[in-house]
């Protein structure tokens, strides 16, 4: 089931595409005749009903938008482009003509589009889902989850839930949650239907072909190709020195790479950041703060790592400034059945956000190890401790790690 001539989008826009010839008039708010609409339906075997009979009285279809599965093929097929529009016609695009001959290809490329589906997977309306906005930060969340493993869909529609909802201020969460749940299960109805994931008594899992396919987005290593080991310590730290040991894989971003230390280290990732390596910088591109920080979305760690020795500074939270080196000390190569990132080893608690940096760490260790100390009882409430005997800067639990970092979106 899980070859890629069997999905049926493979077979849906292969079929749209040659129904498309060399070009078919749209009406005039760039939708589908319905003339056309009715042979497609056909056609495609989307499963919509053109005026539809419900309860004795037929409901007028005046839309070939109103026809869902219809609707998906066609933006879907724009998406991907296989397809556009040309002064109010549908005309194929002629350097797609390779990916249409290939299934593999064709399969890679849908799968690419589909988190520029939200139109056509939960369209706007009257009560317009969080999801609709946020699409496609919500479908990378939820493929990665599944990558670390299949999950409940009780699961998933939490998670769809807080990505979703977390940009916005929400009047009335209880309908808005449930606009969302639904529009969670038609996106991922669409995924199964793409052949990304299979649902099966309650929980979702990738495929063969999802599963490679977010390998691939990740950048992570399959069997064989180059992972880097890496040691990061927290400078100006002792007794113990914070660090980790983690194998990556080499054709990661450096902005993954990032998400991946702040994980490992225990950082909760709400500060600025930036990598320097030799003269030059990278971090998130839109920051104004810096005009010439090198966008750290589209580096690989392989194109600046150097060879085993080289050495990279990572900067976390330029108020408190917590200033980490990164030594690449081999380079290893990835096994099967192995998940990269993988945390090795390490030591040390990671120090409380917003602490003072290395300094005002030192001091709070000190308060919390006197009793009589002035700022004792204050720094134990502002920790969330119950007492200062819960922070022990020794504690490094690599089991937790190592799974913390396995479900990194």
């Amino acid at each position: 089931m899980h070859k890629v001539e069997n999905s049926p989008v493979v077979r849906e826009l292969r079929a749209f595409t040659e129904w498309v010839g060399a070009g078919r008039k749209l009406t005039a708010t760039g939708q589908i005749t319905l003339a056309d609409a009715r042979t497609l339906v056909d056609l495609l075997d989307t499963g919509d009903v053109v005026d539809p009979d419900i309860g004795g009285r037929v409901f007028k279809t005046t839309s070939s938008a109103e026809l869902s599965g219809l609707q998906r093929v066609f933006l879907w097929a724009r998406a991907a482009g296989l397809v556009r529009v040309v002064k109010g016609r549908l005309v194929p695009v002629k350097k797609a003509a390779p990916t249409l001959a290939c299934p593999a290809a064709l399969w890679q490329a849908a799968f690419e589009a589909f988190p520029r589906l939200a139109e056509a997977v939960c369209p706007a309306g009257w009560w317009t889902s969080p999801l609709h906005e946020e699409f496609a930060p919500v479908v990378h969340t939820l493929l990665t989850r599944l990558y670390g493993g299949s999950a409940p869909l009780t699961e998933l529609y939490e998670l769809s839930w807080e990505r979703a909802s977390a940009p916005f201020l929400i009047e009335k969460p209880e309908r808005a949650r449930k606009t969302n749940d639904q529009d969670t299960e038609r996106m991922l109805s669409a995924l199964a239907h793409l052949g990304a994931i299979e649902l099966t008594n309650g929980e979702a899992a990738l495929t063969p072909l999802g599963q490679e396919e977010i390998r691939r987005t990740l950048g992570e290593a399959a069997p064989g190709e180059p992972v880097y080991e890496l040691k990061v310590t927290l400078l100006d730290t002792e007794d113990p020195v914070v660090w980790r040991r983690l194998r990556v894989s080499a054709g990661i971003s450096l902005e993954r790479l990032h998400r991946i230390l702040a994980v490992a280290m225990g950082w909760e990732d709400y500060h600025l950041h930036v990598f320097t390596i030799g003269e030059r910088r990278y971090g998130r591109p839109s920051l104004e703060w810096d005009d010439g920080l090198l966008d750290e979305t589209t580096t690989t760690l392989a194109e600046v790592a150097g060879g085993a020795g080289a050495r990279i500074s990572w900067e976390y939270d330029f108020g408190d400034s917590w200033e980490h080196e990164i030594v690449f000390e081999r380079a290893v190569v990835a096994e099967e059945g192995v998940r990269y990132p993988a945390v090795v080893a390490g030591e040390g608690a990671c120090p409380p956000e917003d602490c003072g940096g290395t300094w005002g760490y030192r001091e709070f260790r000190a308060a919390l190890a006197d009793p009589r100390h002035e700022e004792h009882e204050h720094l134990v409430r502002w920790a969330g401790l119950t007492s200062a005997a819960e922070f022990d800067p020794r504690r490094f639990d690599l089991t937790a790690v190592r799974r913390a970092v396995l479900t990194i979106a």
